[in-house]
């Protein structure tokens, strides 16, 4: 199982929004001298959503070559056709990803029957882990603990990534799904509570900003120091809060920024943080003692 800080990588862009593959060698490097656990590549916050295919298993490709093994990488896979999914899922263990991450199919809202197919369709094409993801925030489908606990037997499906911010579901998710069912928080400003509830990681848009300090949070969280995870966690809040000032990924890409570690590319329909959102930003990473150059 993986457990800890996994880091929901960014893609870094050139200008022109092709992607920016020495910058991203950098970031795989950064992150692995920081004590990230391990990394996704091509989730939400690497912008899957307006990459081709090409891109999107190109970079899954390129993210595990850098790795050389010294850290799992999960792959990004999720789609909101099934068909699709398996492809990419494929595509994904073909470019030798340790696991795949699957968001609930969004915009079509299907049933918890539909999502139970959906998933256990996948399982049956693909030997490999697969993580769920279930972030309704962003896709108007929310999978209900007792629909992941069916799930939870199927052999491939090995987690879930739990993004509503609920802290009530992680004893209901236990209770249904076992103790060898990984259990991650998608809500970083909820990470910490969660993995003292007995949650086995998060996967964190922070931990792209301030690795080092979500690494060591969580790790104290699962081992269940209370005091030491609230305070390194106290440094983070207003990182938490700032990284989503706009949508995810716009503050996070030009953190790094500032952090040199890419330009500021990004795919529209998204476009650059705006001005007046540069200081509140600016102000959580010091707060967090992250070095801007």
């Amino acid at each position: 199982m993986i457990q800890g800080s996994i880091v929901a990588l960014i893609t870094p862009m050139n200008d022109d929004g092709s992607v920016d593959r020495d910058s991203l060698k950098k970031l795989v490097e950064f992150h692995i001298e920081q004590g990230t656990d391990s990394l996704v590549a091509v989730g939400t916050t690497g912008e899957s959503a307006t990459l081709t295919e090409a891109e999107h298993c190109a970079v899954i490709k390129t993210v595990v070559d850098f790795a050389a093994g010294r850290i799992p990488i999960i792959a990004g896979t999720g789609a909101n056709s099934t068909a699709e999914a398996i492809a990419l899922t494929r595509l994904a263990k073909q470019a030798g990803a340790d696991a795949c991450l699957l968001v609930t199919p969004y915009y079509n809202k299907p049933t918890q029957e539909g999502l139970y197919q959906h998933y256990k369709a996948i399982n049956d094409a693909v030997d490999i882990p697969q993580i769920l993801y279930n972030v309704p925030g962003r896709t108007a489908c929310d999978m209900l603990p007792e629909t992941v606990g069916r799930l939870a037997i199927l052999p491939n499906i090995v987690g879930i990534k739990e993004a509503t911010g609920d802290l009530t579901r992680v004893k209901k998710l236990r209770d249904l799904c076992g103790e060898n069912f990984a259990l991650y928080t998608g809500d970083d400003v909820t990470s910490c509570e969660f993995c003292l509830l007995g949650g086995n990681g998060t996967v964190t848009v922070t931990g792209n900003v301030a690795p080092r300090l979500v690494h060591e949070m969580i790790m104290a969280a699962i081992d269940g120091n209370r005091e030491a995870a609230l305070g390194i966690d106290a440094k983070l809040t207003s990182l938490h809060k700032h990284l989503f000032i706009q949508s995810n990924p716009i503050p996070v890409k030009w953190a790094m920024a500032q952090m040199g570690f890419c330009g500021l590319g990004i795919r529209l329909p998204l476009t650059a943080l705006t001005e007046d959102c540069f200081n509140p930003v600016l102000d959580a990473m010091r707060q967090a003692e992250v070095a801007v150059v």
